[in-house]
């Protein structure tokens, strides 16, 4: 784990002086609710938290990146306003089993599941979404992404896809069964939890 001695991160500003991504170990654990508070302090960066109770912290997406996640996310949107459902952009957090807050770049999450959280939905609610999409960008690593694939699914996914717009792969993970490599597939469609949801990857490839 990476050492904070000499910058203070509860200031404004700090990150743009660390390399990235950057993994801090606050000197108190932080709250759910001081997790919330800080990450708004640190708009536009990237904050997720590990089971360890250390701060993950990375950069904001580029612009190309972020139209990408955009145009996931609203076909995403579009599929669940027919068939019901929850999507979530970029920004939510989820407590997973394991304790670790995390945000996949889209995802999903059943009515029933969403309805049960009560007052958790105003936090971080502690549940994992059934369904999720990650899109690799230039800033992240790829083995570390892969790392936090295998965290979702152990934590209760259903499906989820990682997207690897630079190699033109796409990696399936469904629960309780391999993981599936696709070369550069012009169109992805769900098998489980979001059945007949559809993604059409040429704009990706691009």
């Amino acid at each position: 784990m990476a050492a904070a001695t000499q910058i203070d991160l509860t200031q404004e500003g700090a990150f743009t002086q660390l390399p990235m991504p950057y993994v801090w170990r606050p000197p108190v654990p932080m709250s759910d609710k001081e997790l919330m508070a800080f990450s708004r302090l640190h708009r536009p960066w990237r904050i997720e938290r590990n089971a360890d109770g250390d701060l993950e912290i990375m950069t904001p997406v580029n612009m190309r990146g972020a139209q990408s996640e955009a145009w996931i996310g609203s076909r995403l949107f579009a599929w669940a306003e027919e068939h019901g459902g929850i999507t979530f952009s970029p920004n939510v957090g989820f407590t997973l089993p394991d304790t670790s807050v995390r945000s996949p770049d889209a995802s999903w999450l059943s009515q029933e599941k969403w309805d049960a959280l009560g007052e958790e939905q105003a936090g971080f609610g502690r549940v994992c979404p059934e369904f999720l999409i990650e899109l690799l960008s230039k800033s992240d690593s790829r083995k570390m992404l892969e790392a936090k694939m295998d965290l979702w699914m152990a934590n209760g996914a259903e499906l989820a896809w990682m997207i690897d717009p630079f190699a033109r792969e796409v990696m399936v993970y469904r629960a309780g069964r391999p993981v599936e490599k696709l070369s550069a597939p012009e169109l992805l469609i769900a098998d489980a939890a979001v059945p007949g949801f559809s993604l059409e990857l040429r704009k990706l490839w691009e």
